[in-house]
């Protein structure tokens, strides 16, 4: 495949049309880190959802020189589901350095690593986080870094599951009167929450199964049995203790509603 230069000057050259230069620049470039991983250093200028290093089950030392790679192609490294041995690792290497600044969200098991003169890009898109209960906030926190790191607006509500059904109506109401494109609903349990805020709304809903439960509906598998089988219309559901999945894709189809206005 053709580097950056090779397709530019060749454009600039008139030897190559732009469309087909916009062709090679989408196309999927990948970047070696010695034998341990391929960097999609270009997924967000294809695609608009930036790569995140997936931390768990790597060597602290693996997630250190991924990182360090992300860094030296871009202004900024996302690391989600790091362990404390990985954390440290990251601390000991990145805290002493001036031009960087280390955005750690334990709750959510979840990193931002950016020079101190780069900021993401602000969108219009608009996006509603709710979650059922207080054990979905992580999941739900993964969820809102994705999707501000992707330039949108995020809104969130925590708690506010069907054990107590009042206490939804409110910030649902104050999330539509804000404009919101699109609402993530985080659930747990029997996972009944998402298909009731889509039966009340007018926006795409996505769900967002939680692995919290008891017997047959452990591990998530009941809530999203539930999100799969609801009536209600409007309503996607993405895998298990997926908000990185839910982040992204909420925050491309808020933004891309919001381009039209």
């Amino acid at each position: 495949m053709s580097d950056i230069k090779d397709i530019l000057a060749k454009l600039l050259e008139k030897k190559m049309s732009i469309e087909e230069a916009e062709r090679l620049l989408r196309a999927n470039h990948v970047e070696e880190v010695g034998d341990l991983a391929k960097l999609d250093i270009f997924r967000k200028i294809r695609t608009g959802t930036p790569e995140v290093i997936f931390a768990q089950n790597k060597e602290p030392e693996m997630v250190i020189e991924i990182t360090k790679k992300f860094l030296q192609s871009k202004q900024f490294a996302i690391i989600s589901r790091y362990n404390e041995d990985q954390k440290i690792l990251i601390h000991k290497t990145f805290e002493k350095a001036e031009n960087y600044d280390i955005d750690i969200n334990d709750l959510g098991k979840i990193l931002v690593i950016k020079e101190k003169s780069y900021e993401f890009p602000k969108k219009s898109g608009i996006v509603g986080i709710i979650t059922a209960g207080s054990s979905d906030i992580p999941i739900a926190i993964e969820a809102e870094v994705i999707a501000e790191a992707m330039g949108s607006k995020v809104i969130t509500t925590y708690d506010v599951g069907i054990a107590g059904i009042h206490r939804i109506f409110t910030p649902l109401s104050e999330m539509i009167k804000k404009g919101v494109h699109i609402i993530i609903v985080c659930a747990g349990m029997e996972g009944t929450l998402p298909g009731l805020v889509a039966a009340l709304v007018d926006v795409p809903v996505i769900g967002v199964p939680i692995s919290s439960g008891y017997g047959m509906g452990e591990k998530g598998k009941g809530a999203l049995i539930t999100m799969l089988q609801s009536c209600s219309p409007g309503l996607l559901v993405v895998n298990i203790d997926n908000g990185f999945g839910a982040g992204a894709s909420a925050a491309l189809i808020a933004n891309k509603i919001s381009e039209k206005f």
